[in-house]
């Protein structure tokens, strides 16, 4: 497969060839960072983990080049972070066992530009080739404006794909911001307690993140098990890790539904439901 970048590659970790690879694939990550998809999309890496019918891949959009450093890595340059990071990404997908992983290598200001191509031709010949039956990727409620652009990078591009191709669903999960405020009916509750060496094995890859200054392997960890447990405030708790994710396929199927529109849907309901509660019980 040929992508748009030159500096792009698409990683197998047990050697298979790249169209067999992506051909095999039944769910995928499509994120903006490396260890994005470490985070909101474990559930679809542990359905796949130690199956031979069932296999994970991720597209990791961006080069990574603006993340925070310390420590070891203070005096990185962005080239050397870019390079550290493709290489933890690699690492990654070797112990979650991912069928495979494109790593497309585009700067954050190509992806936040909705006039150029690269990103969506990329997404979609991936996706083609893979034919995932589940997506996951970024809400559009998150507050990182690189991780929005890949979600409506990706929505593009499966708008442009045939109706065969596209996948049965589409996922907006957790990352810059959660999704315990939604209203319970709206979220999709992802179980992700199984393999919880795996889950950690996965967030303590990424040294660069977590020596250089963020704690994503304790915060990541820490949040599933808050939304397993706040999750339910009247029963005991059915599992010990939960992801919040918003249901997007409507994105897909409706073209003329604007992602705006949609995520404002979200966000009304919220409001109406934080209001009626409060006067429900105010003598105010």
């Amino acid at each position: 497969m040929k992508l748009v970048n030159p500096t792009a590659e698409i990683f197998v970790p047990d050697g298979v060839a790249v169209e067999a690879a992506l051909a095999r694939t039944t769910s995928m990550g499509v994120v903006a960072h490396q260890d994005d998809m470490e985070i909101l999309a474990y559930h679809g890496i542990i359905q796949a983990f130690g199956k031979t019918d069932e296999w994970y891949s991720g597209a990791v959009v961006t080069n990574g080049s603006g993340s925070a450093r310390a420590g070891l890595y203070a005096a990185y340059t962005d080239a050397q972070m870019c390079t550290v990071r493709r290489q933890e990404q690699k690492k990654a997908a070797v112990v979650g066992d991912y069928g495979a992983v494109a790593l497309l290598d585009y700067t954050s200001a190509v992806v936040k530009n909705p006039r150029e191509p690269g990103p969506v031709a990329d997404l979609m010949a991936l996706i083609q080739a893979a034919r995932p039956q589940v997506i996951y990727t970024h809400n559009l409620a998150d507050k990182h404006d690189t991780h929005v652009a890949v979600a409506l990078r990706l929505i593009q591009a499966l708008r442009q794909l045939p109706a065969a191709v596209r996948p049965r669903k589409l996922y907006g999960c957790e990352v810059w911001r959660d999704l315990d405020w939604l209203c319970d009916s709206d979220k999709v509750a992802l179980r992700v307690d199984a393999h919880e060496s795996l889950a950690a094995a996965l967030l303590g890859v990424y040294d660069s993140q977590i020596a250089g200054g963020k704690r994503y392997d304790l915060a990541t960890m820490g949040r599933r098990r808050a939304n397993a447990t706040f999750f339910a405030s009247h029963g005991v708790d059915d599992s010990e890790g939960l992801t919040f994710a918003i249901d997007m396929t409507a994105l897909i199927d409706d073209p003329s539904l604007t992602p705006g529109a949609f995520i404002a849907d979200f966000m009304d309901r919220f409001v109406a439901e934080v209001k009626e509660r409060v006067a429900k019980f105010s003598a105010l």
